[in-house]
């Protein structure tokens, strides 16, 4: 396994983690890809999720927060549009 490929392990494992606080409210959060040279995590919001208008202080103050204090190589995370 390469060092991408177990950042991603990771990445995945931290996704886990918080993904049941955001199902609570019928929301959800999947990974579509790290850019490892940059630090750039993309998600996609889904659900409540997706349409919810406080969607990007979950992203930065939830999951971002969450995310870079379990995978210490991503410097940021974007949301990527359906």
């Amino acid at each position: 396994m390469n060092n991408i490929e177990i950042i991603e392990q990771k990445i995945l494992k931290a996704l886990d983690e918080i993904r049941p606080h955001l199902q609570k409210d019928d929301g959800d959060v999947e990974f579509v890809s790290f850019d490892d040279d940059a630090g750039i995590l993309y998600v996609r919001l889904t659900g409540n999720c997706a349409v919810c208008p406080i969607s990007i202080m979950t992203l930065r103050a939830g999951i971002e927060r969450y995310l870079i204090s379990k995978v210490p190589e991503i410097y940021r995370i974007e949301q990527v549009k359906n």
